[in-house]
C-alpha cells in the first residue's frame, strides 16, 4: 500500500514546515500550496488522499476551497486549520463537508490524530444526502435490517449496531442518519478504538484556554459539533472504563463540561453506537459498564456477515465496480460472468469492507473494459486469507490455514488496540515493518 499523499495548503511557510515535518515522520508525502487557487491545481495534477487547509488565506479562504474540494473530490476529506477557532466556525464547517479543524498553535499529537481519522473515514463509503443504494432494495437477511431502520431513524431513540469487522455499520450509521429528524445537522464520527487516553476528554468534551500544556484557545469536542445532529461512536467497545463513565454522565444526563471548564452544557446530539465486540460477555467479565450497555442497547441492530448474504455479492460487486470506474475516471467497466461467478464462491472473512478494497486494487491493476477471470484469480491469490473459489463456507474453517489465518488477525487487533490504532506503534509490537502492517491490515480487510 502506497504512503497516504498529504496536501497542506497555508501561506505561512514556517506552518507548512511544521506540519509537513510531522506527517513526513509517519510515512506520508506532503506537498505544499500557498493558497486555494494553487491548491485547486495541484489537485487536479496529482491524487492526494487527504488536504490540510488554513482559513484565512489571500484570495478565496480555506473554507472556500474546501467547499470546491468537497464538489469535485468527494472522496479526499479536508481538515480545516485556523487560529481563531469557534463553535459556530467549527459546526459551519463540519455542515460544510470538513473531516475536522485544528487550531494553531497545534499540538503533535493532536494533529496525528486527527490525520488518522480523516484517512480511516476516506475508506468508509460516504452518504452524505443522497440515499445508499447499496440499501435501497434488499431480500434475505438484510431486509429485516432495512425495515428495522426505517423504523428507528425518525426517533431520537439510541440505536446499537453491532457485526463483524467491515459488515458496514459506517455506513448503516450515516444512512440512519440520512433518515432521521436531524438529516439537516452534522453527522459526527468519534472512532473509539483510535482515541489516545490522553486526549480522550478533549476530543469528546473540549477544553477550554489554558486546561493543559499546548491549549492555546478553546476548542469544543465532537459532542459540541454535533449539536443539531448525530453523534455516532464508532467501535464503542474500545472505551476505556474511566471513558465509559463520563459517556454514560452524557447519555443519561445530557450535559456535559469542557475540559477546564466549570460551565455545564448540554446536548440535543441523537447517539448511535457500532462494535464487532460481544458486549454482554464484556459486561459479563466487567470491561464494559452494563448500565452503559443498557443505554446504548435501546434499538439494537445486528448486520449480518456477508457469508450469510451470498445473493447480495453481485449486487455489491457491480456498485463496486461502478464507483471505482467513476473515481479513476475508467469509463464504463464491466466484469465476465465466469469472473463474477469466481467472487461469489470465494470466502470473504473481511466482508464488504474487504471486498471493495478488493474491487479497487482489482479495478487499478487491470486493463479493458472487462474485468476478466485471470485478472480475478491474479487478485485472489494475492490475498492469502480469501479462499479459492468454491472453498468458502464451514468446510474450511478447520484446516491449518484458516486457523493461522484467525490468528495472525486476532495478533492483529490486539496491537491496534494496545497502540490505541497507531500503526507505527503497533507495526513495532508485532515487530514488522510499517509497509508489512499495512499489507496484513488489507488481507485481513482491517484497514
Amino acid at each position: 500500500m502506497r504512503a497516504p499523499r498529504v496536501l497542506v495548503v497555508d501561506d505561512e511557510v514556517a506552518v507548512v514546515k511544521v506540519l509537513s515535518a510531522i506527517l513526513e515522520q509517519e510515512g506520508m508525502l506532503c506537498a505544499h500550496a500557498g493558497g486555494a487557487a494553487q491548491a485547486l491545481e495541484r489537485l487536479k495534477e496529482v491524487p492526494y488522499d487527504l488536504v490540510i487547509t488554513d482559513l484565512r488565506m489571500p484570495g478565496e479562504d480555506g473554507v472556500a476551497l474546501m467547499r470546491q474540494v468537497v464538489a469535485s473530490w468527494p472522496d479526499v476529506p479536508v481538515i480545516l486549520l485556523t487560529a481563531h477557532a469557534t463553535v459556530a466556525v467549527a459546526v459551519d464547517a463540519l455542515r460544510a463537508g470538513a473531516a475536522d479543524f485544528l487550531t494553531k498553535p497545534f499540538d503533535r499529537d493532536e494533529v496525528l490524530f486527527a490525520v488518522r481519522k480523516a484517512l480511516a473515514s476516506r475508506l468508509e463509503t460516504p452518504a452524505r444526502e443522497q440515499p445508499n443504494d447499496l440499501l435501497a432494495s434488499r431480500e434475505g437477511p438484510m431486509r429485516e435490517v432495512v425495515e428495522l431502520v426505517k423504523r428507528a431513524a425518525p426517533t431520537t431513540s439510541a440505536i446499537l449496531l453491532r457485526g463483524e469487522t467491515g459488515t458496514g455499520k459506517s455506513v448503516l450509521a450515516r444512512e440512519i442518519h440520512r433518515q432521521s429528524k436531524v438529516s439537516r445537522g452534522p453527522f459526527v464520527t468519534v472512532f473509539c478504538g483510535a482515541l489516545p487516553e490522553q486526549l480522550i476528554e478533549s476530543e469528546l468534551f473540549g477544553h477550554e484556554k489554558g486546561a493543559f500544556t499546548g491549549a492555546a484557545q478553546r476548542k469544543p469536542g465532537r459532542v459540541e459539533l454535533a449539536q443539531g445532529g448525530t453523534l455516532f461512536f464508532d467501535e464503542i467497545g474500545e472505551l476505556s472504563p474511566g471513558t465509559q463513565v463520563k459517556l454514560l454522565r452524557l447519555l443519561q444526563e445530557r450535559t456535559f463540561e469542557r475540559l477546564g471548564g466549570t460551565e455545564v452544557l448540554k446536548t440535543d446530539a441523537r447517539f448511535i453506537a457500532a462494535t464487532h465486540r460481544d458486549l454482554e460477555a464484556a459486561v459479563k467479565s466487567g470491561a464494559f459498564r452494563e448500565d452503559l450497555y443498557y443505554r446504548l442497547n435501546v434499538v439494537p441492530v445486528s448486520l449480518p456477515p456477508l457469508r450469510d448474504r451470498p445473493g447480495e455479492l453481485r449486487q455489491l460487486v457491480e456498485h463496486f465496480i461502478a464507483e471505482q470506474a467513476r473515481v479513476g475516471e475508467r469509463g464504463k467497466l464491466s466484469i465476465a460472468p465466469d469472473a463474477l461467478h469466481a467472487l461469489e464462491t470465494a470466502a470473504w472473512p473481511g466482508n464488504v469492507r474487504q471486498l471493495e478494497n478488493f474491487i479497487e486494487r482489482l479495478v487499478v491493476l487491470s486493463n479493458g473494459p472487462i474485468l476478466t477471470l485471470r485478472d480475478v484469480e491474479r487478485e485472489l491469490a494475492r490475498q492469502p486469507n480469501v479462499s479459492p473459489p468454491g472453498q468458502k463456507g464451514s468446510a474450511d474453517e478447520g484446516t491449518l490455514d484458516a486457523r493461522r489465518g484467525e490468528t495472525e488477525k486476532q495478533a492483529l487487533q490486539e496491537a491496534l488496540t494496545r497502540s490505541a490504532n497507531n500503526r507505527t506503534l503497533a507495526a513495532r509490537l508485532l515487530g514488522v515493518s510499517r509497509r508489512t502492517l499495512y499489507n496484513k491490515l488489507q488481507d485481513h480487510g482491517l484497514v
